[in-house]
């Protein structure tokens, strides 16, 4: 094998390999099939979304306007957690000790004090000194309290030291991190910013009002806490039509979540602030639906367990949309009283609203003492975790214990964390010797082997995908989760789901296509431009955005350009987040605009200097624009703030090769292989840059290290044939060529190769 063409191809893995943004974006094009003739999703009848426009704040008359009507549903959620959101600090308000109370965690010493009727806490600031800080408001109220502080340009500021309403003690929300002062996740910054993390759902027609070019904010709301209004809507016309028809007033659309309003759509309007989801509107004016204004965040791993249990934060949706409960109708006020918050029952009475307890409610069924917490439903079928230091939230997803799960993939089972002195196996036993197998199939048995990559993984998610009797978060996962096997043959599938009736599908479709930089596919998504969903129209736009504006159809420009407006005001609306930018930048990538998308990721790292899986995009956007000097100064950035990060060396040592720069490059492959010595990539170009600066021993060593772990890797294969070839070692090269003959018949380059060193004496 030439040396040229090893270098060639060492070349080749650098553009391929480096940039992982572009593993996607830049997917190859021997994939693509255009066929323009596929069934394109029927546009809908009428163009008339949901409006932009904001709602006046005169308009939201107060509680007090309401009770006047509604006096014992205003006493009902008098003092609920929904009252008690956000309020003005003071005496009667205030629930934590600022009698020069010190609380130290970290290092980091926190006092809280007062100053005549004002509230303060002295504490380390943004510039890593400690500074007096007044509170301004409380926020929540149990089982933790936490307070809000004024900061220049509009930003206030959750503190990161919380109030424990039950143990009377403070807390730090993160106990077990060190957080720096110049972190996002420090309180001064990004992480607990209440403008963009905690507004839009703790007070009443809320407008964030972020301006990006000078990073600041003019945030509005029209009553400071969730107020009737907030979920009610607006009272002024509802008034006024009371007033007006006295008697004869009957309630229309002047009110929102009212006894009528259809179960799935009462829980979809407490979505809004009960789900972990992106904003899409500017903010949320009661008109349209949920996906009109915000999406939800798809199952996947980090977020959720892989079978769809709560891991991070997820604030119910995600979870309860899972469950057969509301599948068949159950809301969220079939357990909780709409005004106070509260259950309805006590114990398991709540659930014997719909499950006769004769059949579940006894030993035969939970083999457990009745009238115990072992034998409360809620322990077995929603297990729960604490978050923010001290909320224990349950999982609404409502499922049975899974042990046989947690045996093959590792995920909780509700047995094992009562038991916690048996293992999982223990729990299958049982579990089988009491119930039996499982009766039915869940989604997760699909899902969990299709998004961790397991042995006919993509078959697996194509099957749930394509199975409406499973929820629609869980199809929308499996479609999302086919990223990880992109060919032609899922691209194909990826297409069909497009004319899917579930709005959430179609958008994890476009999220899939979100990644592949390509105009082939355009005339599959041009027709969602008029879906009847803003959140689906979006993400359309953004999958459309390798489209040249002046090469939209003419049927399509009209909703083309009103669509746009809407992308860009999604763009705006998250651009005081990390990811915002982000996709700003991915948007003008795909378009073409390189400086702007190297200029929007630069802008992200401005609001959080420690993303670096951002800068590791803007190294490889640097190196893509021959501004090698920039990209290994970000290179050497990532390595001092994670030096423990493998890609980053991997990445680091390939510009490194590119620039001749061969014994630093060999450095940064040993330090990639060192942290991540699993992975195969490092020891191939490690061996090629050994022959390169002509160390075939180390190079021979290096592949032979590699096979250990992957024995029949084609590429090190190769390497090796060509590194023992040219150490004259031609037996060796021989036999190794007749393997990747054998192992890939199909290969003329291996065929070759073998009659080549047939040749050779």
């Amino acid at each position: 094998m030439p040396k040229k063409n090893l270098i060639k191809k060492e070349l080749l893995d650098f553009k391929l390999l480096s940039v992982y943004i572009f593993a996607c974006l830049c997917f190859f094009s021997a994939c693509k099939e255009k066929k323009d003739n596929y069934i394109a999703v029927t546009q809908a009848q009428k163009n008339n979304f949901a409006s932009t426009n904001p709602i006046p704040d005169h308009h939201f008359l107060g509680d007090n306007t309401c009770k006047t009507c509604h006096a014992a549903e205003f006493k009902s959620w008098k003092g609920s957690h929904h009252d008690k959101a956000m309020e003005i600090a003071s005496d009667s308000t205030v629930l934590g000790n600022f009698n020069n109370a010190e609380y130290t965690n970290k290092g980091v010493t926190s006092l809280f004090f007062k100053k005549g009727d004002e509230f303060f806490v002295n504490t380390e600031g943004p510039d890593g000194k400690y500074h007096d800080y007044k509170i301004e408001y409380t926020f929540g109220v149990e089982p933790l309290q936490q307070y809000i502080v004024k900061f220049p340009n509009g930003h206030f500021q959750c503190l990161r030291t919380a109030w424990d309403t039950e143990k009377m003690v403070w807390f730090d929300l993160y106990p077990d991190f060190k957080i720096v002062h110049s972190e996002w996740l420090h309180w001064s910054r990004g992480g607990l910013n209440w403008n963009n993390m905690c507004a839009d759902c703790h007070s009443t027609n809320v407008r964030k009002n972020y301006d990006e070019a000078t990073h600041s904010y003019n945030t509005k709301y029209a009553i400071i806490n969730v107020s009737c209004e907030a979920c009610h809507g607006p009272g002024k016309t509802h008034v006024e039509q009371v007033n007006l028809l006295g008697k004869d007033y009957k309630v229309s659309n002047d009110l929102k979540m009212t006894v009528g309003t259809n179960p799935k759509a009462l829980v979809d309007q407490c979505a809004r602030c009960h789900m972990r989801r992106e904003q899409i509107s500017e903010f949320y004016n009661f008109e349209g639906t949920m996906l009109d204004h915000y999406f939800p965040q798809l199952i996947a791993e980090d977020t959720y367990y892989p079978d769809g249990q709560i891991q991070d934060e997820n604030y119910v949706y995600g979870s309860f949309v899972q469950s057969k409960m509301y599948h068949n109708g159950v809301t969220c006020t079939s357990c909780h009283d709409a005004h106070s918050l509260k259950l309805k029952f006590e114990g398991n009475n709540l659930c014997a609203q719909c499950h006769n307890p004769e059949t579940y409610n006894t030993p035969k069924h939970h083999f457990h003492t009745n009238n115990t917490e072992a034998s409360e439903c809620i322990n077995c079928h929603m297990t729960g975790k604490y978050y923010m230091g001290n909320d224990f939230r349950r999982d609404h997803s409502f499922r049975i214990p899974r042990p046989d799960q947690s045996l093959k993939y590792g995920t909780p089972n509700a047995c094992t964390q009562c038991h916690t002195d048996k293992d999982n196996q223990w729990a299958w036993d049982n579990y089988v010797k009491l119930y039996g197998e499982p009766k039915s199939k869940h989604f997760s048995d699909l899902l969990i082997p299709g998004l961790r990559g397991s042995h006919n993984g993509f078959n697996n998610l194509l099957d749930l995908a394509k199975d409406t009797v499973y929820p629609e978060i869980a199809r929308a996962s499996a479609v999302r989760g086919m990223t990880n096997y992109l060919d032609a043959n899922v691209i194909d599938n990826l297409l069909s789901f497009l004319n899917d009736e579930s709005p959430l599908v179609k958008a994890a479709v476009l999220d899939a296509f979100g990644e592949i930089n390509s105009a082939d596919y355009i005339n599959y998504f041009l027709p969602l431009l008029n879906d009847e969903k803003r959140s689906v129209r979006v993400k359309a736009f953004f999958a459309l955005a390798p489209l040249n504006e002046l090469s939209v159809p003419e049927t399509y420009k009209a909703v083309y350009k009103k669509v746009k407006k809407e992308f860009e005001t999604h763009l705006a609306v998250t651009s005081d987040f990390v990811g915002g930018r982000i996709k700003k930048a991915n948007y003008y990538l795909k378009q073409g605009n390189l400086a702007q998308a190297i200029k929007n990721y630069e802008n992200a790292l401005k609001i959080d200097n420690t993303n670096n899986m951002a800068r590791t995009n803007l190294a490889n956007l640097y190196y893509r624009n021959k501004d090698y000097v920039n990209a290994e100064k970000a290179f050497k950035t990532i390595i001092e703030q994670e030096p423990e990060y493998a890609q980053t060396y991997y990445s680091y040592g390939l510009l490194l090769a590119e620039l001749n720069r061969t014994d630093d490059a060999i450095a940064q492959m040993e330090l990639a292989i060192k942290y991540m010595p699993d992975n195969i990539r490092p020891y191939y170009n490690l061996s090629l840059l050994y022959d390169k600066n002509n160390s075939l021993k180390k190079a021979i060593l290096t592949a032979v290290k590699g096979l250990k772990k992957a024995p029949q890797n084609e590429d090190l294969l190769y390497v090796l044939a060509y590194v023992y070839s040219k150490d004259k070692q031609f037996e060796k090269a021989k036999n190794i060529a007749k393997t990747l003959a054998e192992l890939n018949p199909n290969n003329p380059n291996y065929a070759a190769l073998y009659n080549q060193l047939n040749n050779t004496n």
